[in-house]
């Protein structure tokens, strides 16, 4: 009797055996094997989501062994974090890692939709991608708050006490949400409990829309430098074996770069206060987030009334899901977009900017300054992107991704010779 069993088409039986009855192989391969074409042109910046996916991953397996000993409860989280640090096997490595890698994972993030916000990898028809890429980065900004707030130092009682109370100015739902925030009057142990459950619930979330994030960008397949479209199988390449050898490569530097600030400058990314127990009595002299959200905090300072205060730090993340149709250029890529490049890295020193001033006392020119950068912040979006797609004249397109790697006049470069034969 003939076997309904399908066929697989791998070589080595094992695998083949498992693949016949869960095709758990055949869908890796359809995802990064040699059935996924990508473009011929992907150059080293496309190699950061690759190194997001990795990131996530060492901070749930850390943060998993860093709960199994952690105590949720503000009599006890100080010393519980210093036992860790001291008393746990290898403790002060998986904290190390744990706490420097969720700057590094904001470091990753950042540079990734800096990326896309220079080849236009927001555009049609990649936007609800770009979308679920904001989403992801949302839970992000949640994920390390509520984190910063569990050692229960000073800068984590009074990092809460100040960003919750905030939700308070909210019409009609402001005040329900502090209180389930709080789970009371003020932050105490309800809110340490409900901080730790969140914390450790989100980054599970944020897989899953990482799911969602590569499914939608297989759909359409990865944008390219040029931003122009794959015309034919003469454009594309299998993803293995050439990307994921770029990919390997560049995760062996990254993880170089990290472990020089995980074994010798571990706490430059951090705050001295939080080496201090929580004091409600004591409020430190400048209380300031982590980096990676100082921007939208300084966004937040920048306007004196409360209210609007809050309102646009919320509308400059939200102002992000409605880019792809702010920037109506048929053009995707800055390469060929000279006005846009100009303002492109304009914003990116705005953004600097603002990601240094959220850190500093708001008092003498750092007000003025705030409010320079926030007011520059909403005007790159709301009215020089929409201006450009009116006045600026792009470069002309190549016809294909091969254009420029086979055809002098698209480098500027002269074309290929054979070597001369000695």
């Amino acid at each position: 009797m003939k076997s309904s069993i399908p066929n697989s088409k791998f070589k080595n039986p094992v695998i083949n055996w498992i693949d016949t009855r869960l095709p758990i192989f055949t869908a890796i391969n359809e995802a990064v094997g040699t059935e996924h074409p990508t473009p011929k042109n992907l150059n080293y910046w496309w190699n950061f989501g690759s190194l997001a996916g990795v990131t996530l991953v060492i901070m749930i397996i850390t943060g998993i062994a860093l709960a199994m000993n952690y105590t949720a409860h503000v009599d006890h989280a100080f010393d519980s974090v210093e036992r860790i640090m001291r008393d746990v096997n290898g403790g002060w490595l998986i904290r190390y890692i744990h706490m420097n890698g969720a700057s590094f994972f904001f470091i990753v993030v950042y540079i990734h939709m800096a990326r896309s916000l220079y080849y236009g990898s927001y555009k049609a028809p990649r936007e609800l991608l770009w979308i679920l890429g904001v989403v992801i980065y949302l839970l992000m900004m949640a994920t390390a708050f509520l984190g910063y707030t569990l050692p229960w130092g000073q800068m984590s009682f009074w990092g809460a006490t100040v960003i919750t109370n905030f939700f308070s100015v909210l019409p009609f739902v402001g005040e329900p949400i502090v209180n389930w925030l709080l789970g009371g009057y003020t932050v105490d142990n309800p809110t340490l409990n409900r901080f730790y459950a969140l914390h450790y619930l989100l980054p599970f979330v944020i897989a899953g829309v990482i799911l969602l994030h590569i499914v939608a960008l297989h759909r359409f397949g990865s944008n390219n430098p040029l931003g122009i479209d794959i015309k034919s199988e003469k454009d594309m390449i299998p993803f293995h074996p050439y990307y994921t050898i770029k990919d390997f490569f560049g995760l062996a530097v990254f993880l170089a770069i990290f472990c020089v600030f995980v074994f010798f400058v571990p706490n430059i990314l951090g705050h001295p206060d939080n080496y201090v127990p929580a004091d409600p009595m004591s409020t430190p002299a400048h209380i300031v987030p982590e980096w990676y959200l100082s921007p939208f905090y300084a966004i937040l300072r920048a306007i004196p009334d409360k209210l609007l205060g809050v309102l646009a730090m919320f509308g400059a993340i939200g102002i992000l899901f409605i880019l792809p149709w702010l920037d109506r250029s048929p053009v995707r890529s800055a390469h060929y977009r000279p006005m846009y490049k100009i303002f492109y890295w304009l914003f990116i020193v705005n953004m600097l900017a603002l990601g240094y001033l959220g850190v500093q006392n708001p008092e003498g020119i750092y007000i003025v300054l705030g409010r320079t950068c926030t007011a520059w912040y909403f005007i790159h979006f709301l009215v020089i992107l929409p201006l450009l797609n009116i006045i600026e004249t792009p470069r002309a397109l190549p016809k294909s991704v091969s254009d420029p790697i086979f055809s002098s006049a698209s480098t500027g470069m002269a074309p290929a010779t054979p070597r001369d034969k000695k």
